[in-house]
């Protein structure tokens, strides 16, 4: 058994176990199925719908449902959470719209994407590796239930606010968020439907102000989902926010900006208007390009 096996087979457990750590927080004053905590139900399902979909993808050697059951994954979880849960009130309501409609287009976004690709070159070295690639699926989990977590908590918890400032503030910056990831994605696809930009990097409209423009909306998105959850949460729920900053840590040190920023130095690295571009453009952050 070799480095990475042996990796993987650590994290699998411990990923689970920390997303059972944070059903269990994000279930204190929440509501119970039986006794069983209704966010804790939701977040198991959330590890047993990837675990499941591992099976058929190991089979036959394939990560091309892996993004789009990420998202239906978010949907049918908010979705249980809001059909289940005693008292639904407009706050749960705006949550679980605002998640769904993110997910939906996102999934739909990235399956068609993966369908004109043909692969992921992310797991061209996993798909073949039982352990390694039951590890992804385990922490596609794990980023669902960090996700979610704020959301499911305030759909699934006892205490109900009518909407207030920040369920509005919340809402603004989720609907800024949205708008930014998806006008990023949609200039990223129509650049690359031009056969004369074929090889080339993208740095126009939002690419000009920010290397990564949809993952700094998706950021933005997810703190707006917390704030509006905010005023209903007490107590341990309080560590569900760590949502925004988890979603945060992984798009900007782990599994997102580090990997895309590796590929295009290795791509372009070295060529004058790629340097030109580094040099006067945001890593993540909307700003306008630098002069000089």
């Amino acid at each position: 058994m070799n480095k990475e096996d042996l990796t993987a087979i650590i994290v699998v457990p411990v990923s689970t176990a920390i997303g059972a750590m944070l059903a269990l927080t994000g279930s204190m004053h929440g509501h119970t199925i039986d006794r069983v905590p209704l966010m804790a139900a939701c977040v198991a399902a959330i590890f047993g719908l990837q675990w499941i979909a591992f099976v058929p993808a190991y089979i036959f050697r394939t990560e091309k449902f892996y993004d789009i059951t990420g998202s239906v994954t978010y949907i049918s979880a908010i979705v249980a959470a809001l059909a289940i849960t005693p008292v639904i009130d407009a706050r749960s309501v705006l949550i679980a719209a605002f998640i769904c409609i993110w997910a939906a287009r996102l999934g739909f976004f990235l399956f068609l994407r993966i369908l004109r690709a043909g692969e992921d070159s992310r797991f061209a070295n996993v798909r073949g590796r039982f352990f390694r690639f039951l590890m992804a699926w385990t922490l596609q989990g794990l980023w669902v239930t960090f996700s979610l977590a704020a959301g499911l908590a305030a759909i699934t918890s006892k205490h109900k606010l009518p909407i207030d400032a920040l369920a509005i503030a919340g809402a603004c910056l989720w609907i800024s968020g949205f708008a930014i990831e998806a006008i990023a994605d949609a200039q990223k696809n129509v650049f690359r439907k031009h056969a004369e930009n074929k090889g080339k990097f993208v740095a126009s409209g939002l690419w000009s102000w920010s290397r990564h423009p949809n993952y700094f909306g998706e950021i933005i998105l997810w703190t707006g989902i917390a704030l509006i959850a905010l005023p209903v949460l007490s107590g341990w729920q309080y560590a569900t926010l760590a949502s925004p900053f988890m979603v945060t840590l992984l798009l900007t040190r782990v599994s997102g900006i580090p990997l895309l920023e590796e590929a295009a130095d290795k791509k372009w690295g070295g060529q004058p208007e790629y340097e030109a571009y580094k040099k006067s453009t945001s890593l993540l952050v909307l700003l306008p390009p630098r002069r000089g």
